[in-house]
């Protein structure tokens, strides 16, 4: 099956972007090369051996850090590595070994490149702008750390053992505040610093990308700690950034100002805003915050037509029960932890038989008990 490409003009030398109707094209191809050409197009490296972030990358606020084709972005890096990792057996398994093999030889500059030019001392950084100036340094007077180049780090299994832990440290030190309930995306945020790296600036302090809880950026904390193993932390800040853990008093409503009972894209983190509900009904946030709950600290994961049973729990947690549907079947789910652990499985057993933690689903009318123990 092909799907076909859109056509629209090709965006001009220092034009960052062009707000047009891309009506489809008539050449059309399989998903498998539209994945190849859009990798392709990633694949342009500045001096540092990283990814050139262009006006933008996730943080679309950081329109001008390299917008004059020099600047380099840590985060994509990450992400650009996690892609590859996720991609390379599907080159794979059609048979594409030479493709395969050249996303590997990337892969590995990739890696050295985000645990050498991208790691300043203890933790990674963000960004190199195209005058220099690199973000998320601690060096910096603002942007000293970003949340997101070290979530990442773990996500997409790129960073060296070492640096796995010592960056998360300094993102629980720095970035993680309790008082607010909120985890920021940076700190210190922009205000009247040499920096200039886009409209990001023009936020106040604490506001949206500016140093608040961007809540995306905050579910991907999340999902690093439990990545790691740390169920405990991992759990906590779960349910930290709750919105309900927002509106728990009085003053705690009145501080927050939104709904209790929806995520809110953004937490404002500064001066007397600190702790300010942004925009609600965000379905982008809420889905991560699903995904993170059901399938990184619960672990009921679903992957081609088979269940896995994966937590990463608080160690107090003696005992927890899932009901799945799988079309018409029925899964009773009871977790055990008799140890006291964090994670780790020990035995898996499906109506009354020990099984391996990897459950072809079947969904013909049929009920079954399975057995967890961690």
């Amino acid at each position: 099956m092909k799907t076909p490409y859109l056509e629209g003009k090709i965006l001009e030398e220092n034009q960052d972007e062009r707000y047009d109707k891309y009506p489809k094209s008539k050449i059309s191809e399989t998903i498998y090369e539209h994945c190849i050409k859009a990798i392709q197009r990633s694949l342009n490296f500045g001096e540092n051996g990283l990814p050139k972030i262009g006006s933008g990358d996730w943080n679309d606020g950081f329109s001008t850090v390299g917008n004059k084709g020099k600047g380099e972005s840590v985060w994509l890096g990450f992400f650009q590595y996690e892609i590859l990792d996720e991609f390379i057996p599907v080159c794979r398994m059609r048979g594409d070994e030479e493709l395969a093999n050249k996303y590997e030889e990337v892969k590995g500059n990739l890696k050295r490149a985000l645990n050498t030019k991208g790691w300043d001392g203890r933790w990674f950084r963000r960004a190199f702008m195209d005058d220099g100036n690199v973000l998320g340094s601690m060096e910096n007077d603002e942007c000293r750390i970003d949340s997101i180049a070290q979530s990442w780090s773990i996500i997409s299994g790129a960073a060296d053992n070492d640096k796995k832990y010592i960056s998360m440290e300094s993102l629980e030190n720095h970035l993680v505040d309790r008082e607010n309930g909120i985890i920021k995306l940076l700190d210190p945020p922009f205000e009247k610093g040499k920096l200039e790296p886009g409209y990001i600036k023009g936020y106040l302090p604490g506001v949206r990308e500016n140093g608040g809880q961007y809540t995306h950026g905050a579910i991907w904390v999340i999902i690093a700690e439990a990545i790691l193993g740390f169920g405990d932390k991992a759990t906590e800040l779960y349910r930290m950034i709750n919105p309900i853990e927002h509106s728990r008093t009085k003053e705690g409503s009145k501080k927050y100002k939104v709904e209790p009972y929806v995520i809110a894209a953004d937490i404002y983190g500064s001066s007397n805003l600190a702790g300010r509900g942004g925009w609600t009904w965000y379905t982008g946030s809420s889905s991560w915050y699903y995904n993170a709950g059901i399938e990184y600290l619960l672990g009921l994961k679903i992957e081609q037509g088979y269940l896995k049973i994966d937590p990463c729990i608080p160690k107090d947690w003696r005992e927890y029960q899932i009901q799945y549907k799988w079309k018409e079947s029925i899964y009773n789910i009871k977790i055990k932890n008799p140890n006291g652990k964090n994670t780790g499985v020990e035995k898996v057993i499906l109506n009354g038989k020990e099984v391996e933690n990897k459950i072809k689903l079947d969904g013909n009318r049929k009920v079954y008990q399975l057995e967890v123990i961690l």
